[in-house]
């Protein structure tokens, strides 16, 4: 009897996915059809793509013309206020200067719990930040991937580190800090490395201006988007 039940029950539950309740009223009372019953026919297939859906040709849809109604547009401002990201040439850089000094309390402050007070990281969670390691000096990574791969020795563009810090950090309170306090980080974790001089003042110009020392062993992405077929537009 166990083995009967178990099978009524999968049937049921992959005639009501499929088909909807009202054509499985006979399955959810009598178990599946013996080979006597007259074969029923094939359940109605979903749509191939999202934007193929059809309200009514759904089982259990809304109906015809009609969508579920579920959520709603987000809001410009909402919009706006993760619209912060910042691409490899700056220009989207916001107002705003930190100094490495200013960099070097907020570090500790906010940064070096997880990171490491000298950027050597907490393995295998947190991996190292900082340090330019003579052994990897020259990018020699495809020689010996273990190698550490820290800002100073890998990270082809400085406004990333900006970028990063201002959507990611810190972990507890991501985007927390001021546009001011994310110049002075970048300032401190660009001098800890030897990029930047150690008394070095960053705004959106002066971190523009900053070229990391193996940014020309990375090659552009220079693919164009192409248009998506006609079948897959709304």
């Amino acid at each position: 009897m166990r083995a009967r039940t178990n099978l009524n029950t999968r049937t049921t539950l992959a005639c009501l996915a499929l088909a909807g309740a009202a054509a499985c009223g006979d399955a959810a009372a009598n178990g599946p059809a013996t080979s006597a019953s007259t074969p029923a026919a094939a359940p109605a297939v979903g749509p191939a793509a999202f934007t193929d859906y059809d309200g009514a040709a759904v089982a259990g849809g809304p109906g015809a013309g009609k969508r579920f109604g579920i959520g709603s547009a987000a809001a410009r401002t909402a919009i706006a206020a993760m619209d912060r990201d910042v691409g490899p040439d700056g220009a989207e850089l916001p107002p705003g200067r930190g100094t490495v000094a200013e960099g070097r309390t907020l570090y500790t402050a906010q940064c070096a719990a997880c990171h490491g007070l000298n950027g050597e990281g907490n393995e295998p969670t947190y991996p190292r930040l900082l340090g330019r390691v003579a052994d990897a000096e020259g990018f020699k990574f495809a020689s010996d991937p273990k190698l550490p791969h820290t800002i100073g020795n890998y990270w082809p563009h400085a406004t990333t580190l900006f970028d990063y810090i201002r959507r990611a950090m810190p972990h507890p309170q991501p985007g927390s800090l001021s546009d001011d306090q994310v110049y002075a980080l970048t300032a401190y974790l660009l001098a800890q490395d030897d990029v930047i001089a150690d008394d070095a003042t960053l705004d959106a110009a002066a971190l523009r201006a900053v070229k990391m020392p193996y940014a020309d062993r990375f090659r552009p992405d220079d693919r164009k988007p192409t248009a998506a077929p006609a079948a897959a537009r709304p």
